[in-house]
């Protein structure tokens, strides 16, 4: 049983979680600050305006609520935000929206009724996951109508899925023993005020990245070797006096993978050095490192951050409106990790021209084919990663840069934080495509120099992805190979 406080949820729990589905209670700590928290609402509700409570919202803030309607007010705005467009976001997204939702409420800021926030924690451990449309949302005021489709199936309404099965968010409550709850005073504003869309699919699209960061460097010693790479560029001296430690870190990993290898040549020996694909990997690959450790660094602390607003402080017992549900740090991680992660490609793309291009391959046959000419062999696989890389470029422009004035000019500048995430998704899927194109051509290129004088960590390597894609003795659907090998790069079955 994972404790939700809201201050300490960690990259480690967070996967247990939505990929492990660890049940999740809440910490005595929060039920504490949740409870003086609401305290505070009940109290002001029908004594002082305050935004949210008793006004409308955005740029009709200025309109006072009269207290038989704040009941009304609640559901009427879950119901109208909802309007979320495009393809639902994946169930492990829903499931990490309600995850971290039910962090950030936990944290005691929010005014939010324990009663509600233990429904959207029963949805998560019942594995109720709400049908949410991926595209609408801004990224300021937070992630409306993203969380308001989240909401509305703890009113009953809207759409989840349930057991495999897409049914009405009532149905899934019934059927797995829950009720719908009637929201009150300030609850529907605390449900859907927030970062939790973009955060979950940041997480999410940082521990894909790093999985493929260390993939991209075991892939790249396999490519070394097939093109008889020289191994003095991976030697300690030069990455010591850079002093950057992340490319120190692949330096000497992509060293030691190759310590035992009988295809990697020195300085001199073939050639005084190779291009930069293959020279500059630490450089590149650490500076992605250095963008994950930075990307990571952000998330933690967004994941256990009080994201909406107003903000209730029970100790003081204040309420203030502020601007915490503005996703800009959020919005400049993801454009810096897409920015990443598509350098992880286009380095790769280079390293795939070399393996199959005659006149840059050391030897290897045209294309990695047993019968250049007659049948083309891997030709055309660069081209597919070619144009995931060029599509990449397109994808890495920076969301974060635009902003578009809503609700009447009042919420004026906006973050995009949410479809800098979307992008973000969409690189590490290209990449994870153009890595496994780059993994069927190092393996193919490896039956030419001679499998067994790879080294002991390119060997098992090679024989992983050969599970999934035989050798390519003569022409065939490669479509079918790329597809296997992505989903085994997906599933972290190659390390």
């Amino acid at each position: 049983m994972i404790k939700l406080t809201g201050d300490s949820l960690t990259l480690d729990e967070f996967s247990q979680i939505v990929f492990q589905e660890s049940p999740v209670a809440l910490h005595d700590s929060a039920i504490d600050k949740v409870t003086r928290s609401r305290e505070v609402v009940e109290q002001l509700a029908f004594s002082t305006k305050v935004y949210g409570v008793n006004t409308g919202f955005g740029k009709l803030s200025e309109t006072t609520i009269p207290p038989t309607d704040l009941k009304s007010l609640q559901l009427n705005l879950i119901r109208s935000h909802a309007c979320g467009v495009g393809e639902p976001y994946a169930e492990e997204v829903s499931r990490a929206m309600l995850l971290l939702r039910a962090n950030a409420l936990a944290k005691g800021y929010s005014g939010i009724r324990l009663e509600t926030l233990n429904l959207l924690i029963d949805c998560l451990n019942k594995r109720i996951h709400p049908y949410i449309p991926s595209k609408g949302s801004l990224g300021a005021s937070g992630d409306l109508a993203p969380l308001s489709h989240l909401a509305l199936v703890l009113v009953g309404e809207g759409k989840a899925w349930f057991k495999g099965r897409l049914m009405s968010g009532e149905q899934a409550l019934n059927t797995s023993g829950l009720q719908p709850i009637v929201l009150e005073a300030k609850e529907g504003l605390a449900l859907i005020n927030g970062t939790q869309a973009m955060t979950a699919v940041g997480v999410l699209s940082y521990l894909e990245a790093k999985a493929l960061a260390d993939f991209a460097d075991s892939i790249a010693a396999l490519t070394i070797e097939g093109l008889r790479g020289v191994i003095n560029a991976f030697c300690p001296e030069p990455h010591l006096v850079r002093s950057y430690p992340e490319q120190q870190e692949v330096a000497a990993r992509i060293h030691a993978f190759l310590v035992d290898s009988q295809l990697t040549t020195t300085q001199g020996e073939r050639r005084v050095q190779d291009a930069y694909s293959i020279r500059c990997i630490p450089q590149v690959h650490g500076a992605v490192r250095q963008v994950l450790a930075y990307v990571e660094e952000k998330l933690l602390i967004e994941m256990n951050a009080a994201t909406d607003n107003p903000l209730i402080f029970a100790e003081s017992q204040q309420v203030i409106s502020s601007g915490n549900f503005h996703g800009q740090p959020i919005a400049f991680a993801m454009d810096f990790l897409g920015i990443a992660v598509a350098e992880l490609a286009s380095i790769s793309e280079r390293r795939t021209e070399r393996l199959v291009n005659p006149q840059l391959s050391e030897g290897l046959p045209a294309f990695l084919s047993y019968k250049p000419g007659l049948e083309s062999g891997l030709m055309i696989v660069q081209y597919v990663a070619a144009s995931l890389v060029s599509e990449n470029k397109s994808l890495a422009h920076p969301a974060s840069v635009d902003s578009i004035p809503s609700s009447a000019n009042q919420e004026d500048h906006v973050s995009m934080g949410t479809t800098a995430a979307a992008q973000a998704s969409s690189i590490i899927r290209n990449t994870r495509t153009v890595l496994a194109i780059e993994a069927i051509c190092a393996a193919q290129a490896a039956e030419f120099r001679g499998v067994d004088l790879l080294s002991t960590h390119t060997r098992k390597l090679y024989e992983q992805i050969r599970e999934v894609v035989p050798d390519i003795k003569a022409d065939r659907v490669l479509s079918i190979d790329i597809e296997r090998m992505t989903d085994l790069i997906k599933q972290g079955r190659v390390k």
